[in-house]
């Protein structure tokens, strides 16, 4: 594994990839590697010819009071970590390779960077956006993974993506859970060994949230005013729990299929993120799969039945059915 800390030692060793026509994926990460971000190398390992990870605290997402100078930085650790997975080059630039002093450019996906995680904290997705539009710049890479544990980032990278017309790929890969359900972060290590027990009901919450939405006894209001709920009296201080659609994160109706329950909430002084996703059923796909299950007078037909189905079940990549229910 090479590990770099310019730019212009980064663009020679891509420079070699390029000219013999490889594939290039990029895992962003800010350090203290846990087996969340070692999945997103894994994933890229699958997908790609060569494996560009940065490392890099950016501190342009850290707002006033944050934890940018007490973030956890764990370099030796996070080096024999990604060497021990087999990653090419270890991009581990100082802020000065990143911004320059007199810096004007931001990059700012209006509209979404405001909501939820943005309204708590202000500047927050600008930073990201900035950051790894620069990274995207600097590396070019083919394709980029990001954890969908933050599915508000990730969907304002994708909008990025998409609206500035940049050549690459972005694929979201599943959360890593600890056994109790907590999702890994680097922050789980601000928590004490009692709150680390109490964090896992935050994903309880979510998976409650869930199961409620696929029965559609309660209308999503309800379902998001008994979570805070049940966050409170756990002893989190919640800062939102909201049922959205998952393509824009607009507040989800019962028109919606494809969605995502969204959560954070503050225990002790950690701040906590997770979410859910899932897609529901419309009536008229469980009618035509009804359907196609009772006709299967050949061999052909039933192919072609086992073909639709495939295609109602994976129609988006991300948000894959996890549960359904019958909408009228």
């Amino acid at each position: 594994m090479h590990i770099v800390n310019t730019v212009s030692e980064l663009r020679d060793a891509l420079r070699v990839w390029r000219s013999t026509g490889q594939c290039v994926a990029l895992v962003p990460t800010m350090g203290n590697l846990h087996d969340g971000h070692l999945a997103l190398v894994a994933e890229a390992k699958k997908k790609a010819d060569r494996v560009v990870v940065s490392i890099f605290v950016n501190p342009t997402q850290f707002g006033v009071g944050e934890d940018f100078e007490s973030y956890p930085r764990t370099e030796q650790d996070d080096q024999q970590k990604l060497m021990a997975i087999g990653v090419d080059v270890l991009f581990q630039p100082a802020v000065s390779a990143i911004y320059t002093p007199d810096a004007k450019t931001l990059v700012s996906v209006t509209g979404l960077s405001e909501l939820y995680c943005g309204a708590f904290r202000p500047g927050h997705f600008d930073g990201v956006a900035t950051v790894v539009c620069k990274l995207f710049n600097i590396v070019q890479p083919d394709v980029a993974f990001f954890g969908l544990k933050d599915f508000q980032q990730l969907t304002v990278i994708r909008t990025m993506v998409r609206d500035l017309n940049m050549p690459v790929e972005i694929i979201g890969v599943e959360t890593v859970r600890e056994a109790s359900g907590l999702a890994m972060s680097s922050r789980n290590g601000y928590l004490t060994s009692g709150e680390k027990i109490v964090a896992a009901k935050l994903y309880q919450s979510l998976c409650v949230a869930r199961d409620a939405v696929v029965a559609g006894q309660q209308s999503y209001r309800d379902i998001e005013r008994s979570a805070l709920l049940f966050l409170q009296e756990a002893g989190f201080k919640p800062d939102y729990f909201k049922l959205c659609r998952s393509r824009d994160l607009k507040i989800a109706t019962k028109e919606d299929s494809k969605l995502v329950l969204l959560a954070a909430a503050r225990l002790g002084k950690t701040r906590l993120i997770d979410n859910i996703w899932l897609r529901l059923r419309s009536a008229n796909d469980k009618q035509r799969l009804a359907s196609d299950e009772q006709s299967s007078a050949s061999d052909e037909q039933s192919s072609a039945n086992d073909e639709q189905r495939s295609v109602i079940e994976a129609e988006d990549e991300v948000c894959p059915p996890v549960a359904e229910r019958s909408r009228s």
